[in-house]
């Protein structure tokens, strides 16, 4: 059957089944009254002309994208805006996860608070902390006018060094799909529509563009798309944004297999899709596969795809004008289904204070502790401490491109200049939440002194005269471009780390990175706590973990490797090149993820590899011990019981984690995980109902998920490679529609 025969063919399904959806799927993806939302847009949609449909399903520069574009009438200066017919409000679009963008600094207003990264969220294992996370930037986006935040980003860590993996939530589809669904829940529960994104395998920024990313449809579904399902079912975003790349050589946004297929038949997804600025390659071909919306139009794009072609394609016959109906509804739908109609913004100020601390207490909770020998930490408030290195004097640093806040409190540019990059995304910005000022204000006894690092020699003296030396390292990842295949600290951090450590063993390292990084000094520093991007009340944060006024509760959401070499893909083809339209448009090479499911710690668990430090690790100033592992059945459930003691002298956080190895082998999977906090001596038992799919394979040929006949091997550990508490369960085969 040839493509277009079958882009018709799913053209045809979408059309006659999702327009209309069944009871079962509007309980399942509703916000207010689904019927209501989906009665609604049928009734405003009936008073369209197929000229305002068509009107719906592109949107122009909000102002702020590309190059010097205008503001336009009506628009607040963001990445997009879209002036809807009579009757419904505009929609106006704002970057991105992690806080309101104020792109090219357009709006002279536009600082607001930035949260940490989306890897410093995902350690927290805590959807709760994601949910509140997500409705501190909704609201900010709604008090400033927006209704539409192009956030929620699940694309897996398939690679620690690629770079937008700040942005994400790690390597494991389970924990990315509850804590980015989350997050999405919370923004939308501000009356502003989340999209998901990037859907999908867009997993590394080198040849974004251009590369196609191969898989196995089934080995997709059982991780990647997996994640994305999962966060659909929790956060009901309102839209979906289909990525750059192409996926198994058809580019994203007109897959009629991601699209059509996947989203809209097996999810029943209600909402629409919206493309990625300058993803859209067609008009014909990316309607029929199920792109709903065009974005940024021809400003972005090639050619003015939706904006002007489209309406000749509907024309001559080429898009059926139905499609054109089923596009603007399902657009209108989100409107109506997350309030957009009905609450819309009001101009306000910004809580500043209450959402900063919103900020903290993500960053307090997502910080992880990953070595702290002879209990080196907490710090004493009395102690001499050289403070040294990575502008601690003056702010935490952020991850670069769209996802960029211009902090509060600062000069838009952010507070340190260079070493940057000239081009896009341009100089590192920093948050000024300084932690050196921070632990001066939360240890008014102590003795801080601060140096820069850039002399060593200096910076080795003054740990000399310190009873501890604390180090920030920092390594500046940005949209557009991967890091180097060696995943070394730019610079001479790494010597400077080493002089300090030469020169006091007693040396905490604080690592302010978006990925795992190579630590050549980690056996010979005391401590070393990873930071991730802190956001901006990370000043504040650290400075409470260090001094242990909060005790550190993050696990990594992602295997932090102690070799590249141990990867399924230990380089990046082109990753070579010098600027970031070159590493965009590098090659039009194919990357084929012969790994299958096997994504991070599965992989490492396949090939028997050891990490520096395994997914879901992380300490604390406590210590905590599982016992009484027990699985059972109950209905279609399997449960996982056990409990839980604190065996230490203060309180702390603990999060056990159940993996499964299925009958025919493989790598372990994440199936259920806990939250739990205990006072010293306390214990609890606790009980974890385990994600279904994860015990399932995907069966291609009938499009379901089977879960095989057999025994289950069933970890309860700290870690990925705890393997202190395990047990074996018989299950029956069963299968479940997608």
């Amino acid at each position: 059957m040839t493509m277009s025969r079958k882009l018709v063919l799913l053209s045809a399904v979408a059309l006659g089944g999702l327009v209309a959806l069944s009871p079962g799927a509007q309980a399942r993806h509703g916000h207010d009254a689904p019927a209501t939302a989906d009665t609604r847009a049928r009734d405003m949609l009936s008073h369209m002309s197929l000229q305002d449909r068509l009107s719906m399903v592109f949107t122009i520069d909000g102002g702020g994208t590309m190059g010097n574009a205008p503001v336009p009438p009506g628009g607040l200066g963001s990445a997009a805006y879209l002036k809807s017919p009579a009757g419904l409000p505009p929609l106006q679009i704002s970057d991105a996860g992690l806080g309101l963008r104020n792109p090219s600094h357009v709006r002279p207003h536009g600082q607001a608070v930035g949260l940490p990264s989306g890897l410093a969220t995902a350690s927290t294992w805590d959807p709760d902390m994601a949910r509140q996370g997500g409705a501190m930037i909704g609201g900010e986006a709604w008090r400033q006018g927006f209704n539409v935040l192009l956030a929620g980003g699940a694309d897996l860590t398939r690679d620690p060094r690629g770079g937008r993996n700040f942005e994400y939530a790690g390597e494991d589809p389970l924990l990315t799909g509850r804590v980015v669904g989350a997050t999405i829940a919370g923004i939308q529960s501000q009356h502003v529509i989340s999209t998901l994104k990037h859907f999908a395998m867009n997993d590394l920024e080198t040849s974004r563009m251009t590369m196609s990313a191969d898989i196995d449809n089934a080995a997709m579904r059982e991780s990647d798309l997996l994640g994305f399902e999962i966060a659909l079912e929790v956060g009901h975003p309102g839209s979906v944004m289909c990525s750059y790349n192409r996926v198994n050589d058809v580019y994203a946004c007109e897959n009629p297999y991601l699209l059509t297929k996947v989203l809209k038949q097996d999810w029943k997804y209600p909402g629409f899709v919206m493309s990625d600025w300058g993803a859209t390659h067609s008009s014909a071909r990316a309607a029929l596969a199920g792109l709903d919306q065009e974005s940024s139009g021809d400003d972005a794009d090639a050619r003015p795809y939706f904006r002007e072609i489209l309406a000749r394609d509907v024309k001559e016959g080429r898009v059926p004008a139905a499609r054109v109906g089923d596009m603007a509804q399902r657009i209108i739908r989100s409107m109506y289904d997350v309030g957009l109609v009905d609450h819309p913004p009001v101009m306000q100020p910004l809580d500043v204070v209450t959402d900063t601390l919103a900020a903290q207490r993500d960053e307090e909770e997502g910080a992880v502790l990953l070595k702290n020998d002879a209990n080196l930490l907490p710090l004493s408030p009395t102690a001499r401490v050289a403070v040294i290195g990575g502008h601690a004097d003056v702010g935490v640093i952020s991850g670069g491109g769209s996802s960029q806040v211009d902090p509060i409190g600062a000069p838009a540019i952010g507070v340190v200049k260079g070493p940057g990059k000239k081009d896009w995304p341009g100089d590192p910005v920093y948050f000024p939440s300084a932690p050196y000022r921070m632990m001066q204000a939360e240890a008014p006894g102590a003795r801080l002194t601060y140096t820069s690092g850039a002399d060593i020699a200096r910076a080795a003296e003054a740990a000399r005269r310190a009873d501890v030396a604390v180090v920030f390292v920092t390594q500046f990842s940005y949209e557009g471009m991967d890091t180097a295949n060696a995943m070394t600290l730019d610079g001479n951090q790494d010597a400077l780390v080493a002089a300090v450590a030469r020169a006091n063993p007693r040396t905490v390292v604080v690592m302010e990175t978006g990925n795992p990084v190579m630590m050549p000094w980690l056996g010979n520093v005391g401590a070393v706590m990873e930071a991730w991007y802190p956001g901006s009340g990370g000043g504040a944060a650290i400075a409470r973990l260090l001094y242990g006024k909060v005790a550190p509760a993050g696990h990594l959401p992602m295997t932090f490797p102690a070799s590249p070499a141990q990867l399924a893909h230990p380089d990046i083809a082109g990753v070579t090149a010098t600027n970031v339209f070159e590493m965009q448009f590098h090659t039009d090479q194919e990357l084929v993820y012969d790994e299958g499911s096997e994504v991070g710690y599965r992989w490492f668990d396949r090939t028997q590899a050891k990490p520096l430090f395994p997914f879901g690790y992380g300490l604390t100033y406590t210590s905590f011990a599982h016992e009484g592992l027990r699985v059972r059945h109950h209905g279609n459930d399997v449960i996982a019981t056990f409990t839980v003691r604190n065996t230490g002298t203060r309180p702390g956080v603990d999060v056990p984690q159940v993996y499964v190895r299925l009958p025919g082998g493989g790598g372990r999977r994440l199936a259920g995980w806990q939250r739990v906090t205990l006072a010293p001596g306390e214990s609890r038992e606790l009980s974890v109902t385990l994600e279904r799919r994860v015990l399932a394979h995907f069966d291609e040929k009938h499009d379901r998920w089977s879960q095989p006949a057999g025994e289950y091997r069933v970890w309860l550990g700290s870690s990925a490679t705890d393997e202190s508490q395990q047990a074996t369960l018989h299950l029956g085969s069963r299968t479940m529609a997608p």
